[in-house]
């Protein structure tokens, strides 16, 4: 099944495109502004290939042009600044553009073709190959006016370097969803976890960001407006999506979609792009009911892109919320077991998974108890597809700064338990217990995302562009 994405996830990033040479070099050679203009033009072309907005503002020869276009990219208000050297141009001409815009800049290097035709060449198609040359000179006089400095060198054909620059673009959207995002806080710690506690304060800090605090009451109002023909409709999504096994009690089965549908429309009313929450709830009174009914709707709405995590887990929910924009889904984790016979570390949850990276149809399991929660009713069962994974969490400092974790491994298939629990066998080529062990001394805390791919180079674009230090746990 196809899972659409919500209104919320439909942002994108917007990127800011500047062309530039010196002009000075026009009136002597009048082929090189048009062989320029050629390459800016193709350059447009495939950044318009990117999910992204791209605002185009033109070709500069000059301070002047220079100062004009800053202005024109701070009032687009870009998520990111891409400026072309096409050719040499003065720092002068792009240092106002960097420290203007508000947004961080990535110059991008591409000559023509892969070298140049040195027999024929004279100075003017010399210089049309000449983008490497002001490089340094930016690097230079970035560090001195405190800007960042990022580069991506090669052709204009070169995929490797358009790799890059994809991945640049990416973690621009990301920065972006988590500088405007809003993220849903629902509940209350679950108690005694003091990892999972989190200053309020330092989400936007660190990321930017609002965070709505809801209470329990805002999704029990929705769920009593759910007609019956809405719960139905859910109900035939639901079995479209799962396998359900035989130990579903049909009635906790229709109670789960009906909270779904009163999630749904949480989400839509407060716009969210994700969601943690947790409830106690005592004597099966109507909030432990809304909390034990969470893990169906929370499972959908987060194969569409709003991540939802139960433990009251918010620096989870933005770690899978990374993750799924960096389109590697992100799925709920914490350690399980170690199984050191076949060498694999079993990790996975209870309650909500990310049903777009499962390796099987999932499936939904009745469960008469939840371990270390209260109530009862359905919860998810698979393992995340096989291949290459990515762990992600959000660690934050003493001091209240956050940090990205981050460890790659591969899901590999074998034996699992059949509990209602999202369950993976990740082999890091090592020991698991070192592995393990160098994995807790990280600051990662209880839980993080499991992600499919390898993430790492996108995650050190995302740390370069939100200066978020970067933790890499590796074997």
């Amino acid at each position: 099944m196809t899972f659409v994405r919500t209104p919320a996830v439909a942002r994108k990033p917007r990127i800011g495109l500047v062309a530039g040479g010196l002009g000075a070099y026009w009136p002597q050679f009048p082929d090189l502004l048009p062989q320029l203009e050629r390459s800016a033009a193709r350059v447009t072309e495939r950044m318009r290939e990117f999910d992204a907005e791209v605002v185009d503002i033109g070709f500069i020869s000059d301070a002047q042009e220079g100062a004009a276009a800053a202005e024109k990219l701070r009032g687009a208000d870009c998520d990111l600044i891409v400026g072309f050297l096409t050719t040499y141009m003065t720092a002068t001409m792009l240092v106002p553009i960097a420290q203007r815009s508000g947004a961080p800049v990535l110059l991008i290097n591409l000559q023509p073709t892969e070298s140049m035709d040195h027999a024929s060449f004279d100075t003017g198609a010399w210089l049309a190959y000449c983008g490497a040359c002001p490089l340094p000179e930016m690097a230079n006089a970035f560090e001195r006016v405190g800007v960042p400095f990022r580069s991506v060198s090669g052709h204009l054909e070169d995929e490797l370097a358009w790799q890059r620059i994809g991945r640049w673009i990416r973690a621009s959207g990301v920065r972006s969803v988590l500088r405007n995002g809003r993220h849903g806080l629902m509940g209350h710690l679950y108690p005694g976890m003091y990892d999972v506690s989190t200053d309020l304060a330092m989400v936007p800090g660190n990321l930017g960001g609002h965070v709505e605090v809801l209470e329990f009451d805002d999704l029990r109002v929705r769920v009593e407006q759910v007609k019956d023909d809405e719960v139905a409709a859910k109900l035939t999504e639901t079995r479209e999506v799962f396998d359900i096994a035989g130990s579903v009690v049909e009635d906790d089965l229709a109670w789960a979609a009906r909270v779904s549908v009163g999630l749904d429309r949480l989400v839509a009313d407060f716009d969210l792009d994700s969601l943690a929450y947790y409830h106690r709830g005592l004597d099966t009174e109507i909030h432990e009911r809304l909390g034990a009914g969470m893990i169906l709707g929370s499972s959908l709405l987060t194969a569409r892109g709003v991540p939802a995590c139960g433990e009251y887990e918010l620096r989870t929910s933005l770690a899978m919320l990374i993750a799924d924009r960096l389109g590697a889904g992100g799925s709920f984790t914490e350690l399980q077991a170690l199984n050191f016979r076949d060498g694999v570390v079993e990790m996975g949850h209870d309650g909500p998974g990310h049903l777009a990276i499962s390796e099987r149809k999932p499936l939904l399991r009745g469960l008469g108890v939840y371990h270390g929660k209260r109530g009862r009713g359905v919860s998810v069962e698979f393992d995340v597809r096989h291949g290459p994974v990515t762990l992600l969490g959000v660690g934050q400092t003493r001091d209240g700064r956050y940090k990205l974790v981050a460890s790659e491994g591969k899901v590999v298939g074998g034996p699992l338990l059949k509990i209602g629990n999202t369950t993976s066998r990740v082999d890091f080529g090592c020991d698991p217990g070192e592995w393990t062990d160098a994995w807790s001394a990280s600051g990662v805390a209880h839980h993080w995302a499991l992600a499919t791919g390898s993430l790492l180079p996108d995650l050190r674009a995302l740390a370069g562009l939100t200066g978020l230090e970067l933790v890499e746990v590796s074997a």
